[in-house]
């Protein structure tokens, strides 16, 4: 049986950013006008990719107020989309020091820890970001993720069922609770599952292809080849390579 337990933040799933208002930022006791104009436009140059443009930005406001927290959580998602971890930590740490009750910038260093390779890291941050936001899917999704690289394949179930329960149309759920019941060897399951991330994205290759593999490997009880020849041709001509190849496989076997 091949594993697949696959993509979830092999790239930073940083949450949407939004315009700051004068008036949050006098309750949150960091009004000035200029501040607020670089951060503003820092968050537009992100939205536009220009990265550099936006820490520059970044920068300016943190000069003139060096006590926000969420210029230093913004700056961070941006050295983070640079690939520049460490500086985004060093920032997701300032953003944490200065709140300490900030989950997203718990989740986005988790992230961070997690595209450096320090699992247990990262896992202890999707841990305290669910303890400050029960209520965030991601948070569960990221850290079932990681339960089941741990091969702790019940507990990512669970995870994935409680970012599905936040967000019904959540397909990233659907398709990793997929590969995990797969990676169980429930394959049944796990075409239900890759069924409703194809409902929900249904231009995602991966899940065609991932599910083409489920449909092989049950071919001997339920003769679904042909099912399974249909996926990885869907994947193929959607350019994953390992679609292409299943679907030689799967001819060879009709």
């Amino acid at each position: 049986m091949k594993h697949i337990f696959i993509i979830i933040i092999s790239v930073l799933l940083f949450l949407p950013l939004s315009c700051a208002t004068k008036e949050s930022r006098i309750n949150s006791g960091q009004a000035s006008d200029d501040a607020l104009a670089y951060y503003n436009r820092g968050l537009a140059y992100y939205n536009k990719g220009q990265y550099d443009r936006a820490i520059e930005d970044y920068n300016k406001a943190i000069a003139i107020n060096p006590n926000d927290a969420k210029a230093y959580g913004n700056r961070g998602i941006v050295y983070g989309k640079k690939g520049q971890y460490d500086k985004a930590i060093e920032d997701f740490n300032k953003a944490i020091a200065i709140n300490p009750n900030d989950a997203l910038a718990y989740y986005n260093r988790g992230n961070t820890y997690y595209n450096k390779g320090q699992y247990d890291k990262a896992f202890e941050d999707f841990n305290k970001a669910i303890a400050l936001n029960p209520n965030l899917a991601w948070n569960y999704n990221n850290r079932g993720f990681i339960y089941g690289m741990k091969g702790q394949y019940d507990r990512a179930i669970e995870d994935f069922n409680k970012a599905i329960a936040i967000n019904p149309n959540d397909a990233l759920a659907y398709y990793n609770r997929g590969n995990t019941y797969y990676n169980k060897g429930q394959y049944d399951k796990a075409i239900e599952d890759y069924n409703k991330a194809i409902a929900i994205s249904p231009n995602d290759a991966k899940a065609y292809y991932v599910r083409g593999l489920a449909y092989e490997n049950i071919l001997i009880i339920k003769g679904s080849m042909e099912n399974a020849i249909s996926d990885f041709r869907k994947a193929c001509d959607m350019g994953i390579e390992d679609g292409c190849k299943g679907l030689q496989r799967g001819l060879k076997k009709r």
